[in-house]
C-alpha cells in the first residue's frame, strides 16, 4: 500500500508540472519528500509500466502516455468529452468532412475522436489512438503554435534537423497571425487538413479540432467555408472547456 501512495504521489507532482517541465530526480525527491534511493526504486518501476518516462538526454522525469492510454477507454464517461463531441458533429454535418480530435502526448499527439460525414462517402480514414509526430499535420501545428513559444522551441528541436526549424516557426508565425492551420499532403498524398487549437480555463492547449479532406478541386469558396465553421466551432469548444480569452 505505501509503494502505491508514494507512485501516485509522484505521478501527481509531475501532473501538476504537466506542459512546463520535466523535473529531475532531486526535484522530485525533494517535492515528494523521499530519499533518492527510495525514489529511484519506485522511479524505475513506474518507467517499466509506463507510468512514467525518462528523457534519455536530460535523465528527466515526466508522465508517461499510459494514463491517457488508460482514459481513452473510458473517456466516453469524461465531461469534457461530452461537452466536445455535439461540436465536432455539428461542424461534421455542416462541412460534409471528417472531424478530429487530437491531444499532445509528448512529442506527438494522439487521435481520440473522429466523426465522419453521413453525406460525404469519400473519407480520410485516420485511426484513433494513432500517434502523430507533432511537427506533422495542420492539427499538430495548431497545437504547437498555441503553446508558449519556448514550450514548443523546446519541442521541436528534438523532432527535426537544426536547418529546418526556422521554416517551421516561421510556419507556426503564421498560424497564430491567422488564427488557424493548414497542411496539404503531409500524412496522406492528396489530401488536405485544416486545424484550430483549443484551449481549457487555465489558458492551456489541450488539443486541436481538424477537417480533413482530399485535395483534389477543392474550390476557394470550400476553404473560406471550412475556415469560418472551423474557427467558429474552436471558439465554442474552448468556452464550453473555460476558456476565457487572455
Amino acid at each position: 500500500m505505501q509503494l502505491l501512495e508514494r507512485a501516485m504521489t509522484i505521478a501527481k507532482v509531475l501532473a501538476s508540472e504537466a506542459g512546463e517541465s520535466s523535473l529531475s530526480i532531486s526535484e522530485l525527491s525533494a517535492k515528494c519528500n523521499l530519499p533518492l534511493s527510495t525514489l529511484h526504486r519506485i522511479l524505475k518501476a513506474m518507467i517499466k509500466e509506463g507510468m512514467i518516462e525518462q528523457d534519455e538526454q536530460t535523465k528527466q522525469y515526466q508522465l508517461g502516455t499510459i494514463w491517457m492510454e488508460l482514459g481513452l477507454q473510458v473517456y466516453d464517461t469524461m465531461d469534457y468529452i461530452s461537452k466536445i463531441r455535439p461540436e465536432l458533429e455539428r461542424l461534421a454535418r455542416e462541412v460534409e468532412e471528417s472531424v478530429y480530435l487530437s491531444k499532445p502526448a509528448g512529442l506527438d499527439t494522439i487521435i481520440i475522436e473522429r466523426i465522419d460525414s453521413a453525406a460525404n462517402p469519400i473519407r480520410i480514414y485516420d485511426q484513433l489512438g494513432i500517434r502523430i509526430p507533432m511537427h506533422i499535420g495542420a492539427a499538430n501545428k495548431a497545437i504547437l503554435a498555441a503553446m508558449p513559444v519556448s514550450q514548443a522551441k523546446e519541442i521541436i528541436e528534438q523532432l527535426i534537423p537544426d536547418e529546418e526549424i526556422a521554416e517551421l516557426e516561421a510556419q507556426l508565425d503564421q498560424i497564430r497571425l491567422q488564427g488557424f492551420a493548414i497542411s496539404h499532403g503531409e500524412r496522406t498524398a492528396g489530401t488536405s487538413s485544416m486545424a484550430v487549437s483549443i484551449l481549457n480555463g487555465f489558458n492551456e492547449v489541450v488539443g486541436a479540432v481538424s477537417i480533413g479532406f482530399v485535395s483534389f478541386n477543392v474550390s476557394t469558396e470550400h476553404i473560406n467555408t471550412l475556415t469560418e465553421r472551423l474557427v467558429e466551432t474552436g471558439k465554442r469548444v474552448s468556452m464550453k472547456l473555460g476558456y476565457r480569452g487572455k
